[in-house]
């Protein structure tokens, strides 16, 4: 215990005194983030990088724990393996965030460099074998396993755009890392995020609004790379079924802004790895909220977040911890509800207004073209397809089937806002659709339904004439040749 103290203490006084030297080295060079833009609330430069004192802090603390003759020295020695097969991996991240903040990487040349970390993680022993009580096949672990390290990583990545905010989530997700290694009795977890939590208290003192500088994305790519390793670290401690479940909910609020701007951008047509402002926090900020107010609010969303997390990883097996699962999950929909994506609301009122009555005029077109194939008469021809029209909403139908007219006249009042679509069929046959504008009827699939008529309409006439005994069908021929049809039916225009 007293080595957790200790690391723990060693990188929040090693933050304090780096951070504000490595503050003013970059203003002095000129490595700052400067304002401009809509996605940039800070109106004067600010260095950036920060993440080069948070990471030296944390790798700092457990130098000086090595050479003190503390129990939590020694068991950094035993497990000095496991840390070699993972500095490879983290060096990666750190790596490719230090170069994104010098050169502006291309996005696929950033995610080339974090999956190269995740692969790195995987062969140092970070892996992810299962979820909800389910192992995953010999070949997905590696893929899902980089795919988790690489989400955690860019939503710390995407969550850093107030002052604070990226660096306090980090704080409450280590602690409750921390929390829940304590609790499960395993001291290697717990050490791993003390230092973590110290780093970043002592940043968080110079990263509060106002921040005089900013973590970058060698810091936020870090912070979100360690927490997601720990996650899986967490996991794999746990034998309940849900034992993900705890990491995701300490995780919550960063990856579910990943996830938002991710949805958004593809509904939108967008860059998956493009910046709007569209995350959370300019959300919160649009409704009136400060900077400082938008900080405060996650935090404490946040540790909403981590306390079902830590009551899910004590209530392993237990009743409660499907019931937090649901609390979780009401949680969230409230949460986005509430933060008014228009993107989302497009998508409820698409599947609502539109996906439903389309879904169910393809169902009435596929029952339609059935009935019609197996139809025995001209009359059983009209019948389906007076039926059809009725269900898809056109409100006139005017046709021809074998020389017999069926249906009502379209109106040649010229005062009369219409539209119509015509199909010809063979001799002379044809189908007529007349819609007036002001009619209350919403006609869907006119297109489709037309499609359906010419491909099976000419070949059911042809072959119900074919059926016909030969004296029917020359009558039937000199009837059409001498006489328009039979009085027009009202059968549509009377709906």
């Amino acid at each position: 215990m007293y080595s957790l103290g200790l690391v723990a203490a060693l990188a929040l006084l090693f933050s304090l005194v780096l951070t504000p030297l490595l503050r003013d080295w970059l203003a002095a060079i000129q490595l700052v983030d400067r304002p401009g833009g809509p996605r940039k609330l800070h109106e004067t430069a600010v260095p950036r990088m920060g993440g080069v004192a948070v990471a030296s802090s944390y790798a700092l603390a457990y130098a000086v724990l090595l050479i003190t003759p503390l129990s939590g020295g020694l068991l950094i020695q035993s497990n000095l393996r496991l840390v070699l097969n993972l500095l490879p991996a983290v060096l990666a991240i750190f790596l490719t965030g230090f170069a994104d903040d010098m050169l502006d990487l291309h996005p696929w040349l950033k995610l080339a460099g974090q999956m190269s970390a995740g692969a790195l993680a995987y062969l140092g022993g970070v892996r992810m074998h299962g979820v909800a009580g389910h192992a995953f096949p010999f070949w997905m672990e590696p893929l899902i396993t980089i795919a988790w390290l690489v989400l955690c990583a860019n939503a710390f990545n995407l969550i850093d755009g107030v002052d604070g905010l990226a660096t306090g989530l980090g704080i409450l997700a280590s602690l409750t890392i921390f929390l829940s290694g304590l609790i499960k009795g395993d001291l290697t977890l717990a050490l791993a995020t003390a230092p973590l939590i110290g780093a970043l208290l002592g940043f968080l003192r110079y990263n509060f609004n106002p921040a005089s500088i900013f973590l970058g994305d060698c810091g936020s790519l870090f912070i979100g790379f360690l927490l997601g390793c720990y996650g899986v670290i967490w996991s794999q401690k746990s034998a309940a079924m849900f034992g993900m479940a705890a990491p995701l909910m300490a995780l919550a609020l960063p990856l579910l802004d990943v996830g938002l701007s991710v949805i958004r951008r593809l509904i939108n047509n967008e860059p998956v790895f493009g910046g709007d402002r569209g995350h959370i926090h300019h959300r919160l900020i649009d409704r009136g909220f400060t900077p400082r107010g938008v900080a405060l609010l996650l935090y404490a969303i946040c540790g909403f977040g981590a306390t079902l997390s830590l009551l899910q990883s004590v209530f392993q097996g237990h009743r409660i911890s499907g019931l937090l699962l649901v609390l979780f999950g009401a949680a969230v929909f409230v949460g986005v509800r509430y933060l008014a994506y228009a993107e989302f609301e497009a998508v409820r009122r698409f599947f609502w207004l539109a996906f439903r009555p389309a879904l169910r005029a393809h169902v009435i077109l596929e029952a339609f073209e059935r009935t019609l194939v197996k139809a025995q008469s001209v009359e059983e021809c009209w019948d389906t397809l007076q039926g059809a029209a009725r269900d898809l909403g056109y409100a006139q139908m005017h046709v021809r089937l074998s020389g017999e007219r069926f249906g009502a006249m379209p109106s040649r009042d010229p005062d009369l806002a219409s539209w119509q679509m015509r199909l010809n069929l063979m001799n002379g046959d044809f189908v007529n659709i007349t819609q007036r504008l002001d009619t209350r009827e919403l006609p869907v699939l006119v297109g489709p339904f037309i499609e359906v008529l010419g491909r099976v309409m000419p070949k059911k006439l042809e072959q119900l004439q074919r059926e016909l005994p030969a004296d029917a069908r020359k009558y039937g021929a000199t009837q059409r040749n001498r006489a328009p049809g039979p009085p027009v039916s009202s059968a549509l225009q009377a709906k």
